[in-house]
């Protein structure tokens, strides 16, 4: 339970900062398609090497870029666009994991790639968990400023000659990292939940980026921690409990946030009214 949960904050904390620039760039579904998109390469060196986290997760890494740089050469060579490009080759990529697990493995094997389990995570995965996050943070300490310039305005950075390729392969590399190292905690299908959720309910709590990453990650941090108490005291599966918990803050946040909350807004359209 301690390993859980010390992983589950480490997630929270590498995952949200990039979960609040998927938010700003308007690429959320981003991150979704890319969630997917570990499990073949995860279901390839399964077939390899067994339940192997270490294997696991340097295969879903590669599958993951694979994908992403086949979404870019797409978009940048065709009329389409980012996010119909992202969906094609994620729904590809899942259906060949799906496949692949299916063909070798047992349900109780694919049920584990696809959902998870926090609750079983080792040394090496908490070793593993801590290390994307604390890389994650050092990176986007180093690279903060061009990241924000290029999510608001890409136009003005590549017109200044600013390194705008470069930032969005480094904001795609540390994605794909935070959701390999969240396929042990939450699994393939649950990953994304933890990254994207706290950062959606964070806009309606905070204004400037900064701000709405720290509360991000505070959401991410408790939601994990209340997630794991209800799923180790109801016996339930700890991915979808966590990811539950982020979403009832999400729904918490759209109602009682007081950033354009919808009660909020319609009590001081109220009392607009009544002046």
């Amino acid at each position: 339970m301690r390993r859980a949960l010390v992983a589950t904050l480490a997630l929270s904390l590498g995952a949200a900062p990039i979960g609040c620039l998927l938010v700003l760039r308007r690429m959320s579904l981003a991150g979704d398609a890319l969630a997917h998109a570990v499990l073949p390469g995860a279901a390839v060196a399964y077939l390899i090497a067994g339940l192997s986290f270490p294997a696991m997760s340097a295969g879903g890494f590669v599958a993951a870029l694979i994908v992403a740089l086949a979404a870019g050469f797409v978009t940048r060579n065709t009329p389409q666009r980012e996010d119909a490009s992202f969906a094609a080759f994620y729904l590809i990529a899942l259906a060949l994991g799906v496949l692949l697990v299916s063909w070798r493995g047992s349900q109780v094997d694919l049920m584990h790639l696809l959902f998870g389990s926090v609750l079983a995570a080792d040394d090496a995965a908490l070793l593993q968990t801590a290390g994307v996050a604390s890389l994650t943070l050092f990176a986007l300490a180093l690279a903060w400023r061009p990241l924000v310039l290029e999510s608001c305005d890409p136009g003005f950075l590549r017109s200044v000659g600013g390194p705008g390729a470069t930032v969005h392969a480094l904001l795609l590399v540390l994605l794909v990292a935070n959701l390999v190292s969240a396929f042990q905690a939450l699994g393939t299908l649950m990953a994304v939940g933890l990254m994207m959720l706290p950062a959606a309910a964070a806009r309606f709590w905070a204004a400037g980026l900064a701000a709405m990453c720290t509360v991000a990650a505070a959401i991410g941090a408790a939601s994990g921690a209340l997630g794991l108490l209800w799923s180790y005291h109801a016996e339930l599966p700890s991915g979808p409990c966590i990811v539950l918990v982020c979403g009832l803050a999400y729904l918490g946040s759209v109602l009682f946030g007081r950033r354009d909350g919808v009660l909020v807004r319609r009590f001081q359209a109220a009392h607009h009214l009544q002046r």
